[in-house]
């Protein structure tokens, strides 16, 4: 892998040459075509456009995609079906990075809400998921804190809010969507989706059970120098419930209230029985010690209620207001009773979102959208009481028809922050749209308050002690994007350039010896050996490149691929514990990867009452930074779907068989090992969905 951005070069080189001799046979025999052409979104305006009219660049994953590449997660869906994202997994869970930030940087949204607490990723059904629309680079302007690297935003086929009023039926209308997935170390998901309407009532139904097993690709650990069994897992066990639940009426004259819902309960399967050595040196000899691995499992639960209106008033004038809270709390559950009850609290958080929106077109060259948002944030933990903060945004959009090939964005959002003050965060983008082609230039800002958990935390359980500071500033930044593409009906073309200017952002500040007599630390935890602070020592320069190319060719292929190159450049402050003087360094951004990408090719066919999908995806990966562990080896994951749908009248029947892994990449190191990937190698998966109208 260390040529691996060779290799996604020539693949794509290869993908581009000369196949335009097909163009007009694949126009005249192919039934495949680009749909990208006439994709819905809303994440980059908030307001519905196509794709190819927006001057905001949105990547669409559609729900054919999540079906034919039997995506289960939104973590598969991210990083299998594009290559701005990539994971680290590692025992302890998921890590996002979006073009070199990470997770704490992405704002992920759920038809437009945001979703807050640890488990965002895994508390999206994907059988209810009509498409995510992912949006690269700071938006605050548009979506407020946290929204510096970029936005995922997950389109459910829940009746939509900021859609018209729901057509009367005077029939009931069900549909029904149920899916069962299982892969070897006990993958196991099965979810369900009902949608029902009747006359001016509709309701959207979701369950969702996953679970998977504990695996181990290496089971022993390097301890003290020396290799030794382990229990310890490379991936642990789960099992998760979520029910969501939402109610739609159309209350006439363009009026529709809805209620929503949902519930989310998370919980690992550790071994209780797993052992491991600890390894300690006494005189000059080491002994190692077994006990065991895990003492207690992790349990994550959550609960979202909310409610909402809208009022379409005429053609041009829409308004929202909407109003939901967003509650985790999450647990340490013990193997035995040490502690009182056998349970610890480890946090609880409440989230609460009151929004007021409007769309006005004024004429046919603009489209006002304008309104005010407030979010109140409550957090509690094991080792103090609640602490509170609320912020107030009022924002205003401009989308302008400047001519008739010209169209530009023009936003703002004034924040203020009970802590942090006042800021404004504006936005401008571009685009020229001569024919096919689409020229596209943007210029945005980043803003991200400090965290209540980053203000307040103190962590005593370990020998390094990390405590909050109530004088953290704002994390900002300065995001600039160009980009052009070509589409027809066949080929899809695309390269974009970003550079992102990250400051003040809050990292570890390890604490001087004066510091730690001064604040009594060293007699509070007096068998600590590391006292850290959070604090706004670090800055990043993320610069990079997007290309991709899909070519639909004839006898319904499909084919094509995708590169992200990521260059990054974080300066931080660090301690000389020797001559206790802060000095800086520069290394790439944590768990940041130069060069990504992803090739696919996929057939499909169609006999009378059968159709047959055949598609083959590629994820390549170089070598990942980490801070702490150096870099993690690249990889490569080839993985071979085949779909089956059976269309008998209202009822399709998709039994699906493939196989992940084809070539069985694995990271087979030590146990805690700086892994590039936890996947147990190759496997068989299968799976049914059936689909009832």
């Amino acid at each position: 892998m260390q040529h691996s951005h060779r290799v996604l070069l020539a693949l794509l080189t290869g993908l581009l040459c000369p196949i335009t001799a097909f163009a007009q046979k694949a126009a005249a025999d192919s039934t495949m075509r680009n749909t990208e052409l006439t994709q819905v979104v809303v994440t980059g305006t908030g307001t519905h456009n196509k794709a190819q009219n927006t001057a905001v660049p949105v990547q669409v994953i559609t729900s054919e995609e999540l079906q034919r590449m039997h995506v289960t997660s939104l973590e598969d869906a991210l990083t299998r079906l594009t290559s701005s994202v990539t994971m680290m997994t590692n025992g302890m869970g998921s890590t996002m990075m979006l073009n070199g930030l990470g997770e704490d940087y992405i704002l992920i949204l759920e038809n437009g809400k945001r979703l807050t607490g640890d488990d965002r990723y895994t508390r999206i059904n994907m059988a209810n998921v009509k498409r995510i629309e992912v949006l690269s680079g700071a938006s605050s302007a548009l979506y407020g804190s946290e929204a510096i690297g970029g936005v995922i935003n997950i389109i459910t086929t829940a009746p939509s809010t900021t859609a018209p009023s729901a057509e009367k039926h005077d029939e009931p209308e069900v549909d029904i969507n149920n899916t069962t997935s299982y892969t070897s170390k006990g993958r196991l998901t099965e979810s369900i989706a009902v949608n029902a309407q009747k006359g001016r009532f509709s309701s959207s139904s979701a369950f969702q059970h996953k679970q998977a097993g504990n695996w181990q690709v290496n089971k022993t650990e390097e301890v003290t120098g020396k290799l030794m069994p382990t229990g310890r897992v490379m991936s642990q066990g789960f099992h998760s419930n979520q029910l969501n639940q939402r109610f739609t009426w159309d209350a006439g004259h363009g009026v529709t209230l809805y209620l929503k819902g949902s519930f989310y309960d998370y919980h690992t399967d550790r071994p209780q029985t797993a052992r491991y050595y600890k390894g300690s040196t006494k005189k000059g000899e080491t002994v190692y010690t077994e006990t065991a691995a895990y003492t207690y499992d992790l349990h994550h639960r959550d609960y979202m209620y909310g409610a909402g209106a809208t009022w379409k008033i005429s053609s041009k004038t829409y308004l929202e207001a909407d109003f939901y809270s967003d509650n985790l709390i999450s647990r340490r559950d013990s193997f035995d009773t040490f502690r009182p009850g056998g349970t610890q609290l480890t946090k609880k958080t409440h989230y609460y979102n009151g929004t007021l929106k409007g769309i006005f077109r004024l004429g046919t060259w603009n489209k006002l959208s304008a309104g005010a948002e407030y979010v109140h944030e409550t957090y509690k933990s094991y080792n103090f009481d609640f602490r509170t903060m609320y912020t107030l945004s009022l924002f205003a959009q401009d989308e302008m028809q400047l001519c008739k090939n010209l169209q530009g964005v023009l936003g703002v959002r004034y924040i203020y922050n009970r802590y942090f003050g006042s800021y404004a965060t504006p936005s401008v983008a571009l685009m020229y749209a001569p024919g096919k082609f689409r020229f596209r230039a943007g210029y945005s800002t980043g803003y991200r308050t400090p965290t209540l958990l980053q203000m307040h935390y103190e962590n005593d359980e370990t020998k390094n002690v990390t405590i909050g500071n109530q004088e953290l500033k704002p994390e900002k930044s300065n995001y600039y994007n160009v980009s052009a593409e070509y589409n027809n009906n066949w080929l899809s073309l695309k390269l974009g350039g970003f550079f992102n200017d990250v400051r003040d952002m809050i990292s570890y500040r390890v604490l001087t010896d004066d510091e730690i007599a001064e604040s009594g630390l060293d007699t509070k935890y007096p068998t600590a050996t590391k006292y850290q602070q959070r604090d706004n020592i670090d800055k990043a320069k993320v610069k990079g490149l997007h290309l991709g190319a899909t070519f639909y060719l004839p006898l319904n292929i499909r084919l094509g691929g995708a590169y992200t190159f990521t260059d990054t450049e974080a300066k931080t402050i660090e301690l000389n514990t020797q001559t206790q003087q802060y000095e800086t360094t520069t290394e790439p951004t944590d768990k940041s990867i130069r060069h990504t990408g992803r090739v696919f090719a996929g057939w499909e066919h169609t006999w009378r009452n059968y159709r047959l999908n055949i598609d083959i995806n590629g994820h390549l990966q170089g070598q990942r930074w980490s801070t702490s562990y150096g870099y993690a080896p690249g990889y490569t994951q080839f993985d071979l779907h085949t779909t089956h749908t059976f269309y008998l009248k209202k009822v399709q029947l998709m039994p699906g068989i493939g196989i992940e892994n084809i070539f069985n990449k694995r990271d087979t190191r030590p146990w805690n090992s700086n892994f590039s990937t936890l996947h147990p190698g190759r496997c068989v998966f299968a799976s049914f969905a059936v689909h009832v109208k």
